[in-house]
């Protein structure tokens, strides 16, 4: 008999469940509140608490949980990276969370042109598997980089490449599954002789097939009539593919049932041809809408993608200043279609180009050809993440999804999108549009209100005209995000009664008891229901803050809620970000996760409301505060910043660690060591002595102690007073790392600045960023040094001398914590536009004649160094000194100032470090100059790969001095 205790009304477990899924299951289970809290919501508008949330290690542990669940009768979700944008991956159910172990290709056959995967493998990995054959999966949604091929089976999902390769459904040869009741079986195609063997074996599964045959020929016309005759159609259920001319196929019956029907155990994905080489063609129009109309002429010259791109998003990534770089490569216009062309040679595929280019390259305003694969990359990447560009302006609407997935057929696209701007022009709405124009399906997020009920009621009025206008045009409600909340209240207005019948008896022919992803597509919740930011939400918005949060009109809320939840922090290779996910895998360590807990924490149920969470602090506490969201994230989201505020209130009511008097501090410590660093270097050198230091310091046993150099810089150098006034003048900025702990860089800086005929200053008192501060919360402090500085730098910022540094973390303070401090000090204003790493201001230099040195450089930039500035100065000069520069997308280091010395940190370190950095200075030829201008990925580099490594200062000095460098009686 079943077990019909249900949860507490605060979402707690029953007590006898939580502790027989902790007997019983392998995986981790997660019922505090912090881990309910990470699944909440999705990429979608709606949240919901889930109940707990299992990460099964095996498709055993799904069979206990699924069992247990059925005993007690609780719901479950089967989720994949929780990327969705419909709601479909949240809900108070048990949430099964199949990426974080059952993740590995099981077998891939490159013969048979297949791999059996499991449901939490993520896209491209596949895809990288795929390609060292020459095979690819087809779809590629433009997360990925973090989707997982269960949450893609859940969805349906479909990608740029869907004219080359169709949906999910087109895809997938066979899968296992196990449903609600226990029965575990393989599904796929089945012939009329396996259908009926199937049906006189009896049984669960014989019931099952024979319900779902007797539901195709019930339904047959209707199934044949009522669905719209279109390649994106992904709204309902696929009752198509039971019918006898398409092979009774229930594996495709299944995929894009969003998790309502059966749990994915595995899938045998089929394996295209993936052409090698490819060419993208950009054709610039007046306007989206023109470039609507010209898809289907450009899709008669064969392309393997064909996305389209409207004007708002360029126009508000140019306001953003995000993605700039990629935006120069678009040729003229204010609506855009990429074409992307492929071959098995370089040549057929620029031919391919060439060929469309000359077809139908006339009646565009203006084109362009990319065949260099990183500039392509590049314009691609506006397709990928610019839609976010429209979310996070301050004073401005925010903009969510919730109609955001329409497709119609490609012929009518253009004509549609006049009606739906009309639409959008009639109820006072501002949408980016873009997406698969090969295929008519049509994205973009909309300036809906939904924070009051006036505004709610109006979105649903749009929505349901939105259906309706689509539904005229023969087209779906969702061509690729399928519907969960956000669109299965309006699936009547699409398939009507009959087909709406026929859903609900196949639903229940699998989940009878409606206990899988209840009411998400059947008997569906309302759409205005679960809102994340309704009307009703309870958020806070603490004040007072010690940062001014200037993007977000100085609120802290509005900051945390920047994110929007598509994952790309997940990634797990390429960029920065999230070197804390990637070491550990955990959501509560990725972007997303940290940024959601936050919005939990404000909104108070189930994480407690305030600063006082001992969740958020250790979710928080692992991030390095690398910076690569701000740069990276599509919204900008910038984690380190929360995390300091957070850190700052945190620790007004706990106590700080060890670490923060001893890392945070590491100015003063490092100030009197600096008075006898010789004495310092031998004394902590002694074993006793040397375990004390770390057990005071909370420093890890694995790294060596950092030694203190024979004398700081600005013991050993001086600036000239009075100066000589006869040269340019500069102000060399002394950070706390370099100065006492590798005095050399600065030192080769000054020389090279002198060789460059500039005349070299020091601030007039010993300053400091305040860089370390920010980790342990410190911000009164930070702030009182920030003064300090622009007080001490009051003359220079007058004479409009330039501030030159050599540690990309210092600098990258006067570019951010400055102004986020002091936003209209106009001090502030100027030194964050006038201090530059030393490359990056001898890049601004034009010398006549530049010095040659011969040589091949690995470069590997430090995190801040990447999300303020980039590394293409750094590359410039070394270049125009002859050196060839190899700049690998090595990721961070891992070590972040302290982070890396920490001990309950070391080994998420050194996993960060040996992704991609590490094993790339080891791979490279010995005689390469390794150089990173952070003095902690030097450290990092040092100790875990056994190479030495200079920074660019030295490099340079080499170049303008010599091998032996330049004399202090020459400068």
């Amino acid at each position: 008999m079943a077990k019909t205790q249900q949860t507490s009304g605060n979402g707690e477990f029953p007590t006898d469940l939580a502790e027989a899924l902790k007997a019983r299951v392998r995986g981790d289970v997660r019922l505090e509140p912090a881990d309910r809290a990470l699944y909440a919501t999705d990429a979608s508008n709606y949240r919901q608490v889930p109940l707990g949330v299992v990460l099964p290690r095996d498709d055993a542990d799904v069979e206990t949980v699924v069992a247990l669940a059925r005993e007690y009768e609780v719901p479950l979700l089967a989720r994949g990276a929780g990327t969705s944008l419909a709601g479909q991956t949240c809900n108070a159910a048990i949430v099964l969370d199949t990426s974080r172990y059952m993740n590995k290709i099981l077998h891939l056959d490159p013969e048979a042109r297949h791999a059996d995967v499991q449901p939490g493998v993520v896209c491209d990995q596949l895809r990288n598997a795929a390609e060292e054959h020459g095979l690819t999966f087809g779809p590629d949604p433009s997360t990925h980089t973090h989707c997982t091929l269960g949450g893609m089976v859940g969805n349906n999902s479909c990608g740029a490449h869907s004219v080359m390769a169709g949906k999910t459904v087109d895809n997938i040869e066979s899968m296992e599954v196990l449903t609600y009741d226990g029965l575990r079986l393989t599904v796929g195609p089945t012939s009329e002789q396996e259908l009926e063997e199937i049906i006189a074996a009896g049984g669960r599964k014989g019931e099952l097939y024979a319900g779902m045959r007797n539901l195709r020929d019930k339904y047959a016309d209707a199934i044949r009539q009522g669905f719209p005759q279109i390649r994106r159609r992904v709204s309902g259920y696929n009752l198509e593919a039971l019918l006898p001319e398409n092979g009774f196929n229930v594996a495709e019956a299944l995929i894009g049932t969003e998790g309502t029907c059966a749990i994915t155990l595995s899938a045998r994905a089929k394996l295209i041809p993936s052409p090698p080489h490819r060419v993208l063609v950009v054709f610039g129009y007046d306007d989206i809408c023109q470039a609507g109309d010209e898809g289907p002429a450009i899709m008669e010259t064969g392309p393997l993608a064909l996305e389209g791109i409207d004007d708002q998003i360029v126009s508000d990534m140019r306001r953003k200043g995000y993605g700039l770089k990629a935006l120069e490569g678009l040729p003229e216009g204010d609506g855009w279609l990429l074409a992307e062309y492929g071959g098995d040679t370089f040549e057929e595929a620029e031919e391919k180009a060439e060929k469309a280019l000359k077809r139908v390259g006339e009646r565009c305003r203006d084109s362009r050809i990319y065949t260099d694969t990183a500039e392509a990359n590049l314009v691609w990447s506006v397709r990928k993440s610019g839609a976010a560009a429209t979310n996070a302006f301050p004073g401005e609407p925010e903009t969510y999804p919730g109609w955001e997935d329409a497709a119609v057929d490609p012929a009518q696209v253009g004509q549609y999108l006049r009606d739906y701007r009309a639409l959008l022009d009639r109820y006072g709405y501002r949408s980016s549009l873009y997406g698969h124009f090969g295929d008519g399906c049509i994205h973009g997020r909309v300036t809906f209100d939904l924070s009051t009920h006036e505004g709610v009621k109006k979105w649903r009025a749009f929505t349901e005209e939105a259906a309706d206008l689509v539904v005229s045009y023969g087209g779906s409600l969702s061509g690729e995000h399928g519907d969960g909340q956000a669109r299965a209240e309006l699936w009547p207005r699409m398939f009507g009664p009959e087909l709406m019948q026929a859903f609900a008896e196949f639903k229940a022919l699998w989940d009878p008891g409606h206990r899988l992803n209840p009411h998400k597509l059947i008997e569906p919740y309302r759409m205005d229901e679960n809102l994340r930011v309704g009307p009703d939400s309870s958020q806070m918005d603490p004040k007072p803050l010690y940062f001014t949060f200037p993007k977000d009109l100085g609120s802290f809320a509005q900051a945390a809620g920047r994110c929007v939840g598509v994952g790309k922090c997940r990634s797990g290779s390429g960029g920065i970000m999230c070197p804390s996910f990637r070491g550990t895998g955990e959501e509560q360590h990725s972007t997303r996760g940290r940024a959601r807990l936050l919005f939990e924490m404000l909104e108070g149920d189930p994480v407690d409301t305030g600063w006082n969470s001992p969740a958020v602090h250790d979710a928080l506490e692992m991030c390095l505060g690398c910076k690569a969201c701000k740069h990276e994230c599509p919204v900008q989201v910038d984690m380190a910043t929360y995390k300091a505020e957070f850190m700052a209130h945190y620790y007004e009511r706990n106590r700080r660690p060890k670490q923060a008097w001893t890392f945070g501090r590491i100015h003063e410590w490092s100030r009197l060591a600096g008075y006898a660093p010789k004495l310092v270097n031998t004394l902590t050198g002694l074993p006793g002595i040397n375990q004390a230091v770390r057990a005071v310091t909370g420093m890890s046993e694995h790294r060596e102690l950092p030694k203190f150099s024979d004398q700081p810089f600005t013991k050993n150098y001086q600036s000239p007073v009075p100066a000589r006034g006869d040269r340019p003048t500069v102000m060399l900025w002394p950070d706390t790392f370099n100065n006492f702990l590798d005095a050399g860089v600065p030192g080769s800086a000054k020389r090279v600045l002198e060789a460059l005929g500039y005349e070299v200053q020091l601030p007039g008192k010993p300053l400091c960023c305040g860089r370390p501060l920010y980790d342990y919360g410190f911000l009164d402090k930070a702030r009182k040094r920030l003064e300090q500085t622009m007080a001490v730098l009051e003359p220079a910022i007058r004479a409009g001398i330039p501030v030159v540094g050599v540690e990309p973390s210092c600098m990258s303070v006067f570019r951010d914590e400055l102004l986020n401090f002091f936003p209209n000090d106009e001090r502030a204003k100027w030194l964050s536009g006038n201090t530059w790493l030393l490359p990056d201001f001898l890049n601004t230099l034009e010398l006549r004649v530049w010095p040659t040195l011969e040589g091949a450089v690995l470069l590997h930039g430090h995190c801040h160094q990447k999300a303020f500035d980039g590394m293409d100065g750094t590359r410039a000069v070394f270049e125009k000194l002859g050196l060839t520069v190899n700049t690998p997308d090595t990721g961070c280091c891992g070590m972040a100032g302290g982070f890396g010395f920490e001990a309950d940190k070391y080994e998420v370190s050194q996993r960060i470090a040996e992704d991609v950095l590490l094993p790339a200075v080891r791979n490279s030829d010995e005689g390469t100059f390794i150089v990173s201008d952070g003095f902690s990925c030097r450290e990092q580099i040092q100790r875990g790969a056994s190479r030495n490594v200079l920074h660019s200062a030295q490099l340079l000095e080499r170049a303008f001095c010599g091998p032996a460098g330049c004399s202090e009686e020459a400068s």
